[in-house]
């Protein structure tokens, strides 16, 4: 089980280093306005979705789910943490898809949104971050 879960360690922070690094592409990317910008961010950013991103996020919750199925379900009904850590995971992944749907704008020069807007959105992860640590850490409920 612990190798399991260094496992899932491992491809979370692989998974949010990209919902970081990717927003922060959008960032830039928002702002260029050259030719040979825009094509240099659309191969970064593809690489990283398509390439991190989506892998990492499949196997943080592959094992995330072989995780608990070492558990009995009497216990995981019992883990209220982890329900609620669960419903930030699905938020998570909702967010991930929406990276997608602007990396597909991006893609086909249709980006509406300024590079203000993506600061914004860059912070959406933190913020989930630091209440999936909290519950998994501290298990307060």
């Amino acid at each position: 089980m612990l190798w399991v879960k260094a496992f899932h360690l491992i491809f979370v922070v692989t998974w949010f280093a990209a919902l970081f690094y990717l927003p922060r592409l959008y960032v830039y990317h928002a702002s260029c306005d050259d030719a040979a910008g825009n094509a240099r961010f659309k191969v970064m950013e593809r690489k990283l979705y398509y390439g991190i991103m989506t892998p990492s996020a499949v196997l943080t919750v592959l094992l995330g789910a072989w995780l608990m199925s070492f558990y009995q379900v009497q216990q995981l009904a019992a883990m209220g943490w982890l329900h609620a850590k669960l419903v930030l995971v699905a938020l998570l992944l909702i967010y991930h898809v929406w990276c997608g749907q602007l990396l597909k704008s991006f893609a086909n020069d249709q980006n509406q949104h300024s590079h203000v807007y993506y600061r914004w959105f860059n912070e959406l992860p933190v913020l989930v971050l630091i209440a999936v640590v909290i519950l998994a850490v501290v298990k307060p409920f």
